[in-house]
């Protein structure tokens, strides 16, 4: 069995890869920038890591958004929608929490197949 494990500390790894899935660590965007700002921000990392791992979001499994104020919700989704379009969309859940700082105000964590 292996286990890949890309840019790790003491703490997390932002993805690992086991077989042919992969599972992203919760992914955020600059600190206190708008949330279509952070979204397009966490994609772009999601996309970047994706591709590191031989995968895409044409791959995509699932992804657990959370919100630090589900008013953001439409916003988010504006986002999320053109980032996904043309794609297969993965089974997808969406809350409300308090993120690590105020400052954070989408995280997104997704699990993958391998292409």
């Amino acid at each position: 069995m292996t286990i890949t494990r890309l840019d790790s500390n003491h703490r997390m790894s932002q993805a690992v890869v086991h077989n042919d899935t992969v599972y992203l660590a919760g992914q955020v965007g600059a600190p206190g920038a708008p949330v279509a700002e952070q979204t397009r921000a966490v994609l772009d990392q999601v996309d970047s890591l994706l591709a590191r791992t031989g995968s895409s979001k044409a791959h995509l499994l699932s992804a657990t958004i959370w919100l630090a104020d589900m008013a953001d919700f439409a916003e988010m989704n504006t986002v999320w929608d053109a980032w996904i379009a043309g794609n297969e969309p993965p089974a997808r859940a969406t809350g409300e929490s308090k993120l690590a700082t105020p400052d954070y105000k989408v995280e997104i964590i997704i699990v993958a197949a391998k292409a």
